[in-house]
């Protein structure tokens, strides 16, 4: 049997007023015990009577009391999944107080039916909504949630270990598909999260490998390009988790780092890189330099200099601008001959 012909396809219930329904039933629960008062008298009267009265009065218990159990309150941005003796029955996303089939439950995955009040916590990710989880009538949120997946180890393009962490944004659009798809939908947002950090990583390189190297003539980057790399995660979840009836609106990429086996040597060579492209900034204003200054001594005449003393001057200007101290003035009283 094909995929589709499996898939369960959302559909709204229909519903009655609740507040009419509870009116129903309490006239009902009031009628039935007027059959019990009367039937006391009818017996001695007319027995058959009496014990039609009985009848009713005891049907008219059981039936109500079966009645009870087709209320449902819904609040907003929640919503009620509903089966009938294993078959799908409806769903109700309208918020309000309705009643539908007494005989129909609420359904909703393993987690929506543990301990009141605990905070969810899958694999070592934090979802940041605490749900009231131990409901009369199970619910499924539809609110905007979001999932803290802690730092993981993976490897990049360039087989370097990094630590990256991620915050997803998300919610539930198709609470059917949620419910019925997947076993946990929590959950298996969760794993697929992982999976989809682990194979987006590993495309591209942490950094770039030559300091001279920009973004548009080398591949993007985890660190340049973080941006779009979250936007390419954020579709690779997406499709993964379209059958569970999530939304992924957002992921971010919150941690991103070396790990702590190379951090030390990547810290030296991106130390070694600044200082190598700071000592090329001062030599070449250092030449610059030296030679507006040959340049102006010469066309003012101000001295006339050979071949050598040009080379000389050339060393000891080179040595003064580019060293990393204060040079000592030297003054020279004799001829320079």
């Amino acid at each position: 049997m094909s995929k589709k012909q499996n898939e369960v396809v959302e559909r709204e219930i229909t519903k009655a007023n609740g507040f009419a329904m509870l009116f129903v039933i309490i006239a009902g629960y009031v009628l039935s015990t007027v059959c019990v008062i009367g039937c006391i008298p009818a017996f001695a009267a007319i027995p058959a009577v009496g014990a039609l009265l009985l009848v009713l009065s005891i049907g008219g218990f059981i039936v109500f009391s079966i009645m009870w159990g087709g209320f449902h309150i819904v609040n907003p941005n929640e919503a009620v999944i509903l089966t009938l003796f294993g078959r799908y029955y409806g769903t109700i996303k309208t918020p309000g107080y309705f009643y539908t089939n007494p005989f129909a439950s609420a359904i909703a995955p393993k987690n929506e039916a543990a301990d009141p009040k605990t905070e969810v916590s899958i694999q070592g990710k934090e979802l940041s909504t605490n749900v009231n989880l131990n409901l009369p009538k199970k619910k499924i949120s539809l609110k905007t949630m979001t999932l803290n997946n802690k730092q993981q180890k993976v490897n990049d393009a360039l087989g370097n270990p990094i630590i990256i962490g991620a915050v997803v944004i998300w919610k539930v659009t198709d609470p059917t598909k949620a419910v019925f798809n997947v076993d946990d939908y929590r959950t298996f947002l969760s794993i697929q999260c992982d999976s989809t950090i682990r194979k987006i990583t590993r495309l591209y390189p942490y950094d770039l490998l030559e300091e001279n190297e920009t973004e548009e003539e080398h591949e993007r980057t985890l660190r340049g390009s973080s941006q779009e790399i979250a936007e390419s995660m954020r579709d690779e979840l997406q499709q993964r988790v379209a059958e569970a009836g999530i939304e992924v609106q957002e992921v971010r990429i919150t941690h991103l780092s070396y790990s702590e086996e190379i951090a030390a040597a990547m810290l030296q060579k991106q130390q070694a890189s600044a200082v190598i492209a700071a000592r090329k900034k001062i030599v070449e204003g250092a030449v610059g330099m030296v030679d507006m200054a040959i340049k102006q001594l010469g066309e003012e005449e101000i001295v006339v200099l050979d071949e050598e003393r040009k080379a000389a001057m050339v060393s000891n200007l080179l040595v003064v601008l580019c060293g990393n101290r204060e040079a000592q003035p030297v003054v020279n009283s004799g001829t320079i001959y």
